[in-house]
């Protein structure tokens, strides 16, 4: 069981984050337990985490703010490992460096500079930029599959929606429809009936005129040759 002063300092702090949100960072607690919170950290631009959406879990210890919570992440991220804790100066790694004044806010924006260093760290991965920011992409997606995380920020869950609507909308327009497809097959299925009579009736007039020009020239050959027999036989009739 929690110490009343520890709920109270908790119920503050969330009071405080819900007046004046955090950049970049977003809390809640557990709707059963408010010593287990969670949250959701938006990648910075210009750094191999933007666009990327990281979900994690902070453990608070029922004598907190006077010892320091575990804290862990969820969403693959390349830079710190999955279900594990991570070490930090404000986490229970080091709780002899703990600050009672350091509050929810200010344990989730140390994190969040800490997650842009490559210092290496108890719980932390090396990896390079290229993988860092293939799993910002699909961070939203894995995020989304979970069901605690659906239930506490449906706000994400809309964006997702959002951003598959939006590729959905992006992919019709860039791949034509059916209808346009069965169009453009109905008319390469006339163009060939079209272009055949054509061809019909130029080989029609090619044979006509064919047939003239071989017919002609048998006319001529017996003129010439009724002509011929006619001056040979005139000296004949002469005589």
């Amino acid at each position: 069981m929690a110490e009343k002063s520890c709920i109270k300092r908790l119920q503050k702090e969330y009071r405080a984050l819900c007046k004046e949100p955090v950049s970049h960072v977003v809390a809640r607690p557990s709707p059963n337990d408010i010593l287990e919170w969670h949250y959701v950290l938006e990648g910075s631009e210009g750094t191999p985490f933007a666009g990327g959406y990281y979900y994690g879990k902070i453990k608070f210890p029922s004598e907190y703010p006077y010892k320091p919570p575990g804290i862990s992440m969820t969403t693959p991220n390349g830079r710190f490992m999955t279900q594990k804790k991570i070490c930090l100066s404000m986490s229970d790694f080091h709780p002899e460096s703990w600050n009672p004044m350091w509050s929810v806010s200010s344990i989730l924006t140390g994190l969040l500079s800490f997650m842009m260093d490559n210092s290496p760290t108890t719980g932390s991965v090396n990896t390079t930029v290229a993988e860092k920011q293939r799993l910002a992409k699909a961070s939203l997606a894995f995020n989304c599959k979970n069901a605690t995380f659906r239930k506490l920020f449906p706000e994400y869950v809309e964006k997702y929606n959002q951003q598959l609507l939006s590729e959905k909308l992006a992919a019709e327009q860039v791949s034509p429809e059916p209808s346009q497809v069965e169009n453009s097959s109905l008319m390469l299925e006339r163009v060939p009936k079209s272009v055949g009579n054509d061809v019909k009736r130029v080989d029609a007039v090619q044979d006509r005129r064919k047939a003239k020009e071989e017919s002609f020239p048998t006319w001529m050959m017996f003129l010439l040759v009724s002509i011929f027999g006619i001056v040979m036989a005139l000296p004949l009739l002469q005589l």
